[in-house]
């Protein structure tokens, strides 16, 4: 394959603490390594580079392509967003998932508006390739959206290998720095409504009430925290990548409650560092994670609280999960991200 010029819109990479910064950098440092004779084009990502590539989706200029000065062979856009790309000039387009379409009130009147203006189901059908994070994802963008099937590929992200330091001594200085007893239940990601962080409070409570002897520790932030402060749980905040290996490593289970998802970083994180997830019953989550899992419904706090106390208590029904999921990390790596997504770019690129 020749080199290729690959511009890049770079706001997606500041958004600490979401998946999709996490798969974006993850992809980004793949295909570098991957593919040294390329070259990069980022967009700068501060607050008047945002305001520039947000008022071009509307007014058509200035062009993402042109602000990084041109002669670009394909653009990539990490996420549906407000930008304006020369017709000349091709572009590929990752979706993470459709939230935004399917769950519009789990989101503020801001985030609404930005959404709109990106104008998504256009951007995608414009875009010659799509990059799906997940087999659900993908169906969901054709359904939706009717695009050529041919140009919506599914290119799975990596989940990397312990983060940091699992060892014992690790794992009890996390637990002392945060106040943790010896036995916890985690949960990791963003307190916004799609992650139901009200249904793991109701949950907690009735777990707790019918004997759960384990904390409840909450690694993430957002404007729902304040239904898990008053269950009791330990809200964390945002915490490095060390310090979540240890997290991960030392907890009991992982919990997600969703009510959507487009891949799931954090159950097969879990994985990774030996602990077993308690996750919503959804498309996208036993895609990647088959017998990986213990699974509930959506929104039922009782089945919820039902499987943290078995959990809990059964050791190797924890091991037997972690065995039968373990396998499933294999194909997820960043290179194989890579090899795909380079490939598509390379197409986009003819």
């Amino acid at each position: 394959m020749r080199p290729l010029r690959i511009g890049m819109d770079g706001r997606t990479l500041v958004k600490p603490g979401r998946g999709v910064a996490r798969a974006t950098r993850g992809l980004l440092d793949a295909l570098r390594r991957s593919h040294p004779e390329d070259e990069w084009r980022i967009h700068p990502a501060g607050r008047l580079a945002r305001v520039a590539l947000t008022g071009a989706a509307a007014a058509g200029r200035p062009r993402l392509d042109r602000m990084l000065g041109g002669g670009l062979d394909v653009v990539w856009l990490p996420e549906p967003v407000p930008v304006a790309v020369s017709p000349s000039v091709p572009f590929v387009l990752t979706l993470h998932d459709l939230s935004w379409e399917t769950r519009p009130g789990d989101f503020t009147r801001y985030e609404r508006a930005w959404l709109r203006l990106a104008r998504s189901p256009r951007q995608a059908a414009r875009a010659a390739r799509v990059l799906a994070v997940s087999e659900a994802t993908r169906a969901e963008a054709l359904a939706r959206w009717s695009l050529d099937p041919a140009r919506v590929l599914v290119v799975r992200p990596g989940v990397q290998p312990p983060l940091g330091d699992t060892s014992e001594s690790a794992v009890a200085a996390v637990r002392r720095r945060h106040g943790l007893s010896e036995r916890y239940l985690l949960f990791v990601g963003a307190l916004e409504p799609r992650k139901a962080p009200e249904v793991l409070a109701a949950a907690y409570r009735r777990a707790r009430s019918g004997g759960l002897d384990a904390d409840l520790a909450v690694a993430g932030e957002g404007r729902e925290a304040a239904a898990l402060r008053e269950a009791g749980a330990r809200l964390l905040g945002r915490v490095s990548d060390p310090e979540l290996a240890a997290l991960y490593a030392g907890a009991l289970a992982l919990v997600l409650p969703s009510r959507l998802e487009g891949f799931g970083f954090p159950p097969l994180e879990a994985l990774a560092h030996g602990t077993a997830p308690v996750v919503s019953d959804l498309p996208a989550l036993r895609e990647n994670l088959g017998d990986g899992a213990r699974y509930v419904p959506p929104g039922d706090p009782e089945a919820l609280a039902g499987a943290m106390l078995e959990m809990s208590e059964d050791a190797g029904l924890r091991e037997r999960i972690v065995a039968a999921g373990r396998p499933r990390l294999a194909g997820l790596t960043w290179e194989r991200a890579a090899v795909q997504a380079r490939l598509a770019l390379a197409e986009a690129a003819q």
